[in-house]
């Protein structure tokens, strides 16, 4: 692998450090009981093996964009994936959120699932729209067969 010259590196470097803090600062979750998140105790699997996941959220204070999210994983495999995302609206009022997406490779199958579910705000600051989270929920459900 070819070297930087060492102008670009003191400047890659130097960057590096000073977006480190910024980071360090932007991703506290947030403190207000009112800010909830909740996973619905079931989900389904589609014939085509599109999984849907759902349940509310409520969240308060966002100055850009918010997400809902979610991911699975089954059995003992460490592998999570991404089922969907959809935005939210942060009001104070509770709300309904539902996710579908196919994991990939290896189909979802009937039966119990790890659930990690966030509401995911990207908060600017300085410029960059870095991760702020209002709440996390993370939770075993049951998939059914549609």
């Amino acid at each position: 692998m070819p070297k930087l010259p060492p102008r670009p590196a003191v400047a890659l470097a130097t960057l590096a450090a000073g977006l480190l803090p910024l980071a360090a600062t932007a991703v506290p979750a947030s403190a207000d009981p009112s800010e909830t998140l909740t996973v619905d105790p079931t989900g389904t699997i589609a014939p085509d093996g599109t999984v849907t996941l759902s349940g509310t959220y409520s969240c308060v204070g966002n100055t850009g964009p918010v997400f809902v999210s979610s991911s699975l994983s089954q059995g003992s495999s460490t592998v999570r994936h991404g089922i969907g995302g959809s935005r939210a609206l942060c009001d104070g009022v509770e709300h309904r959120w539902a996710n579908t997406g196919k994991p990939s490779p290896e189909p979802a199958q009937p039966g119990a699932a790890d659930i990690e579910a966030t509401v995911m705000e990207l908060h600017p600051l300085g410029g960059l729209p870095l991760p702020r989270f209002h709440a996390v929920q993370r939770q075993t459900i049951v998939l059914t067969q549609r």
